[in-house]
């Protein structure tokens, strides 16, 4: 844990989030959506709208599932706590995804049959749509029913974040043409953010609190 000065800085802004609601984070990330969506009507998004909002609407999915594998690495080594905001995230994560789909399903391919053949036939949709299917049981039990309910098998189960990211940044690399270097980047984040989770923090005192 950081010291001196940067220990300041940090329990400040630990203090300003606990007075931030969640529902600023909502509004901060849901905007934007409706923003792409109002560019793609009125021409705003280039020659091709409806890859373009598909391909924003992908990347922002990923940088938001991102985001969620940064907060628990950022409190244990910093002590920098958004934990209140991860629950937020990761639902903004899920939205932007399904936003993705659909965007995908019925304004660019405009066929069910289709749909269910690129799933089959294509790589990059297969490993994109099992991201998806994945994240679908971690937006079902992030509420606070769900935790109590199920325990300790909570966290088990939430675990899946990982693999759904990661088959997130595969779909990534796979869907763009030759080798681009944003995917690469995205991807090394990731598998940086956790290998994070590997990484032992010494022991502290028994006057310490734990590092949940």
């Amino acid at each position: 844990m950081p010291g001196g000065p940067v220990k300041v800085i940090i329990d400040g802004i630990n203090s300003f989030a606990r007075r931030i609601p969640t529902w600023v984070v909502y509004s901060a990330y849901l905007i934007p959506a409706v923003w792409l969506f109002y560019q793609g009507v009125y021409g705003g998004l280039g020659p091709d709208p409806v890859k373009a909002l598909e391909h924003e609407l992908g990347k922002t999915a990923l940088q938001l599932l991102i985001i969620g594998l940064c907060i628990a690495p950022l409190r244990r080594f910093t002590g920098l706590n958004l934990i209140r905001f991860r629950r937020a995230i990761g639902l903004l994560g899920f939205t932007y995804v399904v936003l993705h789909l659909l965007v995908w399903a019925f304004l660019d391919v405009q066929s069910l049959s289709r749909v269910a053949q690129d799933i089959i036939k294509r790589p990059y949709i297969t490993i994109g749509i099992a991201a998806f299917v994945l994240l679908l049981p971690l937006a079902a039990t992030s509420n606070n029913w769900s935790v109590r309910k199920l325990g300790p098998a909570w966290r088990k189960l939430h675990k899946l974040t990982y693999l759904a990211v990661i088959l997130g940044g595969i779909h990534y690399i796979w869907l763009v043409k030759g080798i681009q270097i944003e995917p690469l980047i995205y991807m090394a984040v990731i598998l940086g953010l956790l290998s994070l989770r590997l990484v032992k923090t010494p022991k502290r005192g028994p006057s310490a609190r734990p590092n949940r």
